[in-house]
């Protein structure tokens, strides 16, 4: 838990670097592009399909009625761009997290080797072809994952609870890869993997906690529909922002754990030497 506290405050601290801030934009341009030319051109026949596929849902009729008991009738033509945007920024979310695995998290590794773990060995147990190939694999099963579970999302505690999960799974799974792409083996990535799996999802559910706020921002106002474009725009950015940071908080906890096992087997194989002596391969204490 130390480490994993640790480790948030050394991201937060970090993420207002310039670098930092600068990686921030290249996702955030070419989401924002793909995405705003797709919506602004598809928006009305989106939300045509989706109020035909309400009237054919049985439920819908209940959701009405429910909030024409509450007072709320004028609700009725916010559902459908309501689930259009609850299903868009998913999608949404995951280009621009595909976008920091492939260009933003290279830096910031880089970053963070030059910075703090200078004395860490790279032995290169992945490749960025390697990590394209395991981000795209495990998105399409995530996103498999989100449509078989999308009736749910009405239905409470589900919207609040669905989202975070399935976001901590995929952002631990896509992020870990990269964080140890360059220093760790293939076995060591591994076996870290499985020692570490509970903080690394607790990383991923956190971070996925902070990407619902977003989502929150749509959900607190409906008025907030007819701003669609800018606020798309704004929200990506905000998404852009929380996965550099999560970027930082996973690359500080896996070169940290990596560090670590590597001083662990160094002593199980006999080796002893004076503090802030080099041990194995070149491998020295960093401080953290």
């Amino acid at each position: 838990m130390n480490d994993l506290l640790r480790s948030f405050g050394r991201a937060l601290s970090s993420v207002f670097h310039p670098r930092m801030l600068w990686l921030t934009f290249m996702p955030f341009a070419a989401a924002a592009i793909v995405w705003g030319v797709a919506l602004w051109f598809s928006w009305q026949a989106l939300i045509g399909t989706t109020r035909s596929w309400l009237e054919n849902w049985p439920l819908t009729t209940t959701l009405y009625g429910l909030f024409d008991w509450l007072g709320f009738s004028s609700l009725h033509a916010a559902v459908a761009p309501f689930i259009v945007i609850a299903v868009a920024i998913p999608l949404i979310v995951v280009t621009v997290l595909l976008l920091i695995a492939m260009l933003s998290m290279p830096a910031v590794i880089r970053h963070l080797s030059a910075r703090q773990f200078a004395g860490l060995e790279m032995r290169r147990g992945g490749t960025w072809y390697g990590s394209v190939v395991h981000s795209i694999w495990t998105t399409l099963v995530c996103l498999v994952v989100l449509v078989i579970t999308l009736p749910l999302w009405l239905i409470p505690p589900f919207f609040a609870l669905i989202p975070p999960l399935l976001w901590g799974w995929l952002t631990y799974r896509v992020m870990t890869y990269d964080a140890l792409s360059l220093h760790a083996s293939i076995e060591e990535r591994r076996a870290l993997v499985r020692r570490h799996r509970l903080p690394l999802l607790l990383i991923g559910v956190a971070s996925g906690l902070l990407g619902s706020l977003p989502t929150l921002i749509w959900a607190s106002s409906v008025w907030l529909i007819v701003l669609f474009p800018v606020m798309t725009a704004v929200t990506i950015w905000i998404y852009a922002f929380i996965l550099v940071f999560t970027a930082l908080w996973f690359g500080y906890y896996c070169l940290r754990a990596l560090q670590r096992m590597r001083a662990e087997e160094h002593g199980s194989n006999g080796h002893h030497g004076p503090p802030g002596s080099l041990g194995a391969r070149g491998t020295a204490p960093v401080s953290y």
